[in-house]
């Protein structure tokens, strides 16, 4: 998909400072090498901009995000069914990440100005920055504990390499080190660390946000742990710790951006030859150097050299045990094993670019995340692709006594499940509240399996004596030829849009929505701290007297000017705020921007009113009149020139407390207007208990062209007359309809057919033409 304009701009502005502190940093390592600069001096200066520009980020990026999630995660893909405590913390987790940032600056910046204790302030820098790094990393969402079989064949994976660095550490690391203890010690701490860093940006991941962080940690205390046992007199050895400590704190806040925002999940494949080269490029220098100086071969670098052979002997074994399977997926097997059984050879084993990342909490009975792709690959290899993949998301509630019964609510209802499901189909965990199956079965089987599904597992859960209704919602995807990481999203996407609709359903995936529900993914995931980034506006409608076209007052509209998604209009970006239950912050924004404005109207001799509208959960809040009269006053805005709106059919049951609320602004002198006002009988005998001053109605009854809706706005008009209430014709879009709203009673006017919307600027120039617009 190319790029869209508006996103251009913003990741320009990302990029630069990155791109020119990474030329300054070049700078410095020239002077460096030519001896212009001392080593020390260049290591400070670079590590102390690239600390600034990463804590800068990272303060940022917790400023924009709430102390809590104000609801539960969508997730998406293999994580897509985490539970709220997996991205409770996030501001916490990303503050932590940026006092690690700042203490690796501080800890390289000060070195210059130490003598001999430099080594003890590193190391003393060294355990702060890994302790807040790790606290930091533990908060960020995605976290999962392998199984013990992904962790066996990550072990074997990078032993080899670690055992590569560590010798060329060993060989590498002068004899003045310390004792060889303390020189064998130094030069594991540099391997594990190269190769765990080496792991987190190259392997398979869920979640390469949280990876990335992790990567650029590990190379930040590996530049760390250069500078503490290098000699602070040397000039090249301590320039080899910049790029690690520069590249290291900026992963660590570009990780920690993509890690908090809702990322889509990819299961990306690992280019596992990365891991082969960096260890046998640092042997190079290591051996070359070793040559060059005449040096004999020690007991130490021989026994190094021997460690790298025992994971290379169990990666080759385990490598075997997962290619007998694949030589044997030609015999006539099923899409996964029994139900209640292990999963068959035929879908045991994924290969490395298919392996999906370890389960936070693993549930007894189910597959994992390599054999459900596994199986998805193998239904989409057949000649003739047929079945499906359900992702099933169970709604477990938020409560203190839950985490106890959390597993027996999930037992049960896997072994709900697997009563439903086809002996053949694969069930598979995806997250710590749900799973997926896989079944051989066409779309319509698979809806009625999707159907039977949902009705055993929204039955009541007996736990304690008590019962637990837990919702539950079902995406729906067809197996076709591809990838199953898209497989994987279309179901994904499909049990998102069951939740938007109210849970307890099952949804298939559609085309058509996808780009709708990427969409409000998109709107959910810019949203918050979009008011702290500025991203708000407010445009002005003018509002006319009919019988002199005379502007009288405005009504203010919010806009959401995003830098990513373009300009957003309420009608998409309110039902995302309540959601996200933002709408109060919004609207008090909204409140503030309005009088702030009226206020300098006022200073113009400009005595127009200002309406705003509200939502009945805003209006009904207690404090709501006297947070308003706190607004008026701050801007000394006289309250007659505010009008605020609420629309009629979201009135509903809370009928008496916007009556309450109503008449409470009405004591201030506010002026209150009812919009989008329907004329029914119950809206008319409703009209008679609300403490109004104008009644908003729509263009459709004053349209000159059906003749029996004249007869309704006549009657609201006459109703209006005798409660004292004005009448404004809103949506006015033609000449026409504006002469029937003058005809029909109507005293004011508002549309595209008078004036459009505007900013500020634009509505002060229209104001110009009217010299005595007064209220």
């Amino acid at each position: 998909m190319p790029l869209a304009t508006p996103l251009r701009v913003p990741l320009l502005r990302r990029t630069v400072p990155e791109g020119a502190v990474l030329a300054a940093v070049v700078l410095l390592l020239l002077a460096g090498t030519t001896r212009l600069l001392p080593a020390a001096a260049v290591v400070a200066l670079a590590a102390g901009a690239g600390a600034t520009l990463a804590g800068v980020r990272l303060t940022r990026l917790a400023v924009r995000l709430p102390g809590r999630d104000p609801r539960p995660p969508a997730g998406a893909a293999v994580e897509a069914l985490s539970t709220p405590s997996a991205t409770a913390h996030r501001r916490p987790a990303v503050l932590l990440l940026d006092a690690a940032v700042v203490a690796a600056g501080l800890t390289v910046a000060v070195l210059p100005l130490l003598g001999p204790q430099r080594r003890a302030a590193t190391a003393a820098g060294l355990v702060v920055v890994a302790v807040l790094g790790l606290l930091g990393l533990r908060g960020l969402p995605g976290r999962s504990r392998p199984p013990a079989r992904v962790r066996l064949r990550r072990l074997a994976d990078a032993g080899a390499p670690a055992a590569g660095l560590v010798l060329a550490g060993w060989l590498l690391l002068p004899p003045a080190t310390g004792s060889a203890p303390e020189r064998l010690a130094a030069a594991a701490l540099l391997g594990v660390l190269g190769v765990a860093g080496l792991t987190a940006l190259t392997g398979a991941h869920r979640r390469p946000g949280a990876a990335t962080c992790r990567g650029g940690l590990h190379l930040t205390l590996l530049g760390l742990v250069l500078l503490a046992v290098f000699d602070p007199a040397a000039q090249w050895p301590l320039l080899l710790a910049v790029p690690p400590l520069l590249v290291g704190m900026l992963l660590v806040a570009a990780g920690a951006a993509r890690a908090v925002a809702a990322e889509p999940v990819a299961l990306h494949p690992a280019p596992a030859w990365l891991r082969a080269v960096v260890p046998a490029v640092a042997l190079l220098p290591a051996v070359g150097r070793q040559l060059d100086a005449g040096l004999p071969t020690d007991r130490t670098a021989v026994l190094l050299a021997l460690a790298a052979v025992p994971p290379l002997v169990l990666r080759e074994l385990l490598r075997a045990g997962e290619a007998r399977p694949e030589r044997q997926r030609g015999e006539p097997t099923g899409v996964a094993a029994p139900a209640g059984e292990s999963p068959s050879p035929a879908t045991a084993a994924a290969p490395a670019s298919l392996v999906a990342a370890p389960l936070p909490q693993p549930i007894d009975g189910l597959a994992d995340g390599p054999a459900l792709l596994r199986a998805l690959t193998v239904l989409g290899r057949n000649p003739m692709p047929a079945g499906a993949l359900l992702v099933v998301e169970l709604h477990l509630p938020d409560g203190a006594a839950l985490p106890a019964r959390r597993a027996g609510v999930l037992a049960e209802a896997v072994r709900r499940a697997r009563a439903v499901v086809d002996r053949r189909d694969l069930l598979a965990q995806v997250g710590d509240a749900g799973f997926a199956v896989v079944t051989e079965a066409g779309p319509m089987r698979a809806y009625a399996l999707g159907e039977r599904l949902l009705a055993a597992l929204t039955q009541p859960y007996q736990l304690g004596g008590a019962a637990l209704q837990v919702p539950a919602s079902i995406g729906l995807a067809e197996v076709a030829p591809g990838s199953p990481q898209d497989v994987l999203r279309q179901a994904d996407l499909a049990r998102r849009r069951a939740v938007q609709l109210g849970r307890d359903r099952v949804e298939w995936y559609d085309a058509f929505l996808e780009e709708q529900l990427v969409r409000r993914l998109d709107l959910e995931r810019e949203l918050p701290g979009a008011v702290a980034r500025g991203e708000l506006d407010l445009v002005y409608q003018p509002v006319l007297r009919l019988d002199d076209r005379q502007p009288v007052g405005t009504e203010a509209f919010l806009r959401w000017r995003s830098p990513v998604l373009g300009t957003v209009l309420p009608d998409e970006l309110f039902p995302v705020a309540r959601d996200l239950d933002i709408v109060g912050e919004l609207e008090w924004w909204v409140l503030d921007r309005a009088c702030r404005q009226l206020a300098e109207w006022s200073a113009n001799s400009r005595q127009l009113w200002m309406s705003i509208n509200v939502t009945t959960s805003e209006l009904t809040t207690p404090d709501y009149v006297q947070r308003t009269a706190a607004v008026l006053a701050a801007y000394g805005v006289p309250p007659e020139q505010l009008v605020v709106e609420v629309a009629e059919p979201r009135i509903g049951g809370e009928l008496s407390t916007v009556v309450a609320r109503l008449a409470g602004l009405r004591s201030l002198g506010v002026r209150t207007a009812l919009d989008h006002f329907r004329p029914e009988h119950a809206s008319l005998a409703q009209l008679r208990r609300l403490p109004i001053d104008l009644l908003k109605v729509g263009a459709g009854l004053v349209d000159p062209a059906p003749d029996a809706q004249r007869p309704l706005i006549d009657v609201v008009v006459n109703v209006g007359a005798r409660l004292g209430v004005e009448i404004v014709a809103e949506e006015l879009e033609s000449s026409a309809q504006v002469q029937g709203a003058r005809r029909a009673g109507c005293r004011y006017g508002q549309g595209f057919a008078l004036a459009r919307p505007a900013t500020a600027e634009r509505v002060e120039a229209y104001l110009e033409e009217f010299p005595s617009a007064s209220r």
